[in-house]
């Protein structure tokens, strides 16, 4: 089970709140696209798009009025 540091993670100022929406929204791309390859899948997507979100391959934006909450 993947349990990473969430300061980490979370180190460009991005809210929690945010970095849910960006998970599952990356997790649900990587499903589709593996059900539209017909491909089975050994790994999560939910891990995989954390692990993006970690690497820097996949990058959070969020609106500039919630970024310094």
């Amino acid at each position: 089970m993947l349990n990473p540091d969430l300061r980490n993670v979370l180190k460009n100022h991005t809210s929690r709140y945010s970095l849910v929406i960006a998970t599952a929204k990356r997790a649900r791309e990587i499903s589709e696209a593996a059900e539209e390859a017909h491909e089975i899948m050994t790994e999560k997507p939910v891990s995989i798009a954390i692990s993006e979100i970690i690497d820097g391959r996949y990058v959070v934006v969020e609106p500039e009025e919630i970024r310094n909450i």
